[in-house]
């Protein structure tokens, strides 16, 4: 047993509640982490209404294999801090092409060889207007 002196109040323990993570605008957590990994050459594309699979897709590249794994690791473990812990990942084996889907922003990290290959850019970029119906 303690005893404190006159006039003082023993202060209650104060317990804290463990607030779950913040979670932040999804596009500024992945290019804020694609920076830090120093990613080179983002590229940010709105496909806002071309396609339904996501809002946002970033195209990034890395120097090497290592590179690339280490830049998704990076993001997938930066997604997860913020709350976007559900991203499905395809290509981590190999790091010539990985493709990280966080549901509204679809990322791909490539080799700068790979990426320049498949030119992802130039096709989603394009604007996709409706086929014209050619009348003969």
């Amino acid at each position: 047993m303690t005893f404190e002196p006159e006039g003082t109040a023993s202060a209650a323990p104060q317990i804290e509640a463990v607030a779950a993570p913040k979670r932040g605008n999804l596009l500024d957590i992945v290019l804020a982490s694609l920076e830090d990994s120093k990613s080179e050459d983002i590229t940010s594309i709105d496909i806002t209404g071309k396609s339904a699979i996501a809002d946002h897709m970033i195209v990034a590249s890395g120097r090497s294999h290592r590179h690339v794994g280490a830049i998704a690791d990076h993001l997938l473990r930066d997604l997860k801090d913020a709350g976007h812990g559900n991203a499905r990942v395809e290509g981590l084996p190999t790091c010539d092409w990985v493709l990280i889907d966080a549901g509204d922003v679809v990322v791909h990290i490539f080799r700068p060889e790979v990426r320049g290959f498949y030119n992802l850019e130039k096709m989603w970029a394009a604007d996709m207007t409706a086929p014209t119906k050619y009348s003969g």
